[in-house]
């Protein structure tokens, strides 16, 4: 029965794409991307946001910043209405003190570029330990605890080289930095730290949400640099003595504070009442500026529409460009969206999210029943001329999915730019503006813009 509605579907979709327009369709999409390439604000928009802005945690001044700058730009687009989303988040900070060093057996010290992980509580003055490393978390998981209380656990796991597929290398690790705390706490250690999350070999730490778990000594966690921890490995693995490490964290976990989703809507011209959601994360970490996390997902998700009204489109579906707090700790703006959605009794077709990089575009996944995988797999033509190729089932996003609690059979799609060099900069001093290529920026929002042209006349 189930080959037999697939079959029926197919049908559909060949026969919705035999009475498409296709020359009209693609002279859109190629006025889209003229418009982009030539006229686009993307690129100017980011700046802004990185630079009058800046880094941009959740709870933080320069988060409420972000608020008003989004509203303003925003508004500035001629939106048919733009308004704030009340939301309660989670209030981290990092402190003003956080240094590291480990000290070799000829009691040399050497200073580490660290960071600590987003959550984690403070060393409440200096802390200092004997190292005790790990290649992976399954291998402190399986360790004697006489053997690990006291000490400070390292785990030295580095993210897999042989994935082409960067998120997935990135999934594997995740283990580590998000659990490692806990697993090393339950053996009885003082502290934690990791190699952080990159594919990539420099001086830059990387941080990231972290958890704790009732019931489990909460102890310090911290990312070191790549460099650092395949030093440190090296160091560990030739010799035979003792290896001490020593930080200062004075991080700490502040009570929830109120903010806000940014959002921006253009009314449907056909059905005023189906919503089609386009969108990033407003927050970022407290390094660097969050240029390509998510700085791109934002000014992508407002270009997108900005180009569709530059040619003076007019949708069928109301288009709604939200700009989503708390991603990276909570993810309470996309939660809070898609509950105040059911409640209200919305009516939600689909969503984009954009939150992979400015990096230049390959494609968009679907995370959505067959019907939607194959809607979108019918547009790969209108794509081919802009060399994207991707149309697979896959992720939407973490902002949009919890859309998928409240409407099953809505479809998400996750923008899917080239993630290669995505882990250089990804949470970390060096996600800057200058970091991010306009042309590759603009091709982004260009690619999003013709999908919601597609997905408005198609879906």
């Amino acid at each position: 029965m189930k080959q037999i509605i697939i079959l029926i579907f197919i049908s559909a979709v060949t026969t919705s794409f035999s009475q498409r327009d296709f020359a009209k369709d693609s002279t859109m999409i190629r006025n889209i991307f003229n418009e982009s390439l030539e006229k686009g604000h993307a690129y100017e928009d980011l700046r802004s946001l990185c630079k009058d802005v800046g880094a941009r945690i959740s709870g933080s001044a320069s988060a409420e910043m972000a608020i008003h700058w989004g509203k303003n730009k925003l508004e500035s687009y001629n939106f048919d209405k733009v308004y704030l989303q009340e939301i309660m988040v989670p209030h981290w900070v990092r402190g003003t003190k956080e240094e590291g060093w480990y000290k070799t057996p000829d009691d040399k010290l050497h200073k580490v570029n660290m960071l600590a992980l987003g959550g984690s509580v403070g060393t409440n003055g200096t802390m200092s330990g004997e190292i005790i490393m790990f290649q992976n978390r399954e291998e402190l998981q399986e360790a004697d605890p006489a053997k690990v209380k006291g000490k400070i656990v390292f785990i030295a796991q580095p993210m897999d080289q042989k994935m082409i597929n960067s998120f997935r290398a990135y999934g594997a690790c995740y283990p580590i930095r998000g659990h490692g705390a806990v697993d090393a706490a339950k053996k009885g250690a003082i502290g934690v730290i990791i190699r952080s999350l990159s594919l990539s070999e420099h001086d830059h730490a990387h941080t990231g949400t972290m958890k704790y778990e009732d019931g489990v000594k909460k102890i310090p966690a911290a990312a070191i640099s790549t460099n650092d921890a395949t030093t440190l490995e090296k160091i560990i693995k030739n010799t035979n003595g003792t290896l001490d490490f020593i930080f200062e964290m004075n991080c700490e976990k502040l009570p929830d504070v109120k903010s806000y989703n940014v959002i921006g809507e253009v009314t449907g011209s056909v059905h005023p009442d189906r919503i089609i959601t386009i969108g990033g994360h407003l927050d970022s970490w407290d390094v660097g500026e969050g240029a390509h996390d998510d700085g791109a997902g934002i000014v992508h998700s407002m270009e997108a529409v900005r180009l569709l009204l530059s040619q003076k489109y007019k949708p069928k579906h109301t288009l709604r460009v939200v700009f989503f707090m708390n991603e990276e700790n909570g993810n309470m703006g996309g939660k809070s969206y898609a509950k105040i959605a059911a409640e209200k009794k919305e009516y939600h077709v689909a969503a984009i999210e954009s939150d992979r990089g400015g990096f230049s575009p390959r494609g968009f996944d679907c995370d959505g029943n067959e019907e939607n995988v194959l809607l979108l797999q019918s547009f790969a033509d209108y794509f081919e001329p802009y060399f994207l190729h991707h149309f697979k089932k896959g992720y939407g996003g973490v902002d949009i999915g919890p859309l998928k609690d409240e409407y099953e059979n809505i479809a998400l799609f996750g923008f899917v730019p080239d993630s290669q060099r995505y882990f250089d900069f990804h949470h970390n001093h060096n996600d800057v503006f200058e970091n991010v290529n306009r042309r590759e920026l603009h091709l982004g929002a260009a690619s999003i813009a013709s999908l919601i042209y597609l997905l408005d006349n198609y879906l």
